[in-house]
């Protein structure tokens, strides 16, 4: 079952497509958006962990900027939507994005323990919900992770890199395993957006493989 809910937030309502297993959920899941906002891609990401048994909330994080009433979701996967989402995400910043976490959060502990997983600019939101909130994360390509690696975890975090991704240099990676060893850093033979379906940078080896070891680690830290 899939639909759009509302969290109420501090800084005002933000839709939120959720997305409920068949039978009782295991856990609950978060799945931060990339900057092309809460689009059918990431729905249907939603969508594929509540089919692992998870109940999963993917926040359309931009209706604190544009409002809940515009079609957020839905920036185009060019350069005008690269641009666009830039200025959604630099204006809503990282304090109000974890305000929506820990909301959609909130509403999923009736189903146990909760996790995040994100991809690009959410996947360093997702290394802050492992920071900041305790929340177990997985963090796919997050380019603005290196800004916060000298905070101290209070949730386990593993990371996902793509070789080729000349948006993160081998030195950023590098940075991950100097400064959290403890938290594993994985690098595939891919692009940036690898686990994106519906672009040129698919790797659907690279994607399976890092879907593989997220389970695991979901399953480890969840439950």
């Amino acid at each position: 079952m899939s639909e759009w809910i509302t969290l109420d937030t501090h800084h005002g309502p933000v839709r939120a497509w959720q997305a409920l297993p068949e039978g009782k959920p295991r856990a609950g899941l978060v799945v931060v958006q990339e900057i092309f906002g809460a689009n059918p891609h990431i729905r249907s990401v939603a969508e594929r962990f509540a089919a692992e048994g998870y109940a999963v909330l993917a926040p359309s994080f931009f209706d604190l900027v544009v409002g809940a009433e515009a079609d957020t979701d839905a920036l185009p996967y060019t350069a005008e939507g690269v641009k666009d989402g830039l200025e959604r995400v630099n204006t809503l910043g990282m304090e109000k994005a974890l305000e929506v976490v820990r909301a959609a959060a909130t509403r999923l502990a009736p189903y146990g323990k909760v996790g995040t997983v994100g991809y690009c600019w959410g996947g360093s939101v997702a290394l802050l919900a492992a920071m900041r909130l305790g929340l177990p994360s997985v963090s796919y390509y997050g380019g603005r992770n290196v800004h916060y690696l000298d905070e101290t975890p209070k949730a386990p975090v593993i990371f996902h890199f793509g070789a080729q991704d000349k948006s993160i240099p081998p030195e950023a990676v590098q940075a991950h395993r100097e400064k959290l060893p403890q938290m594993p850093t994985y690098v595939y033979p891919a692009d940036h957006a690898f686990n994106r379906d519906v672009g040129h940078a698919y790797d659907p080896d690279s994607a399976a493989l890092a879907l593989q070891r997220t389970l695991d680690f979901f399953t480890e830290h969840l439950g």
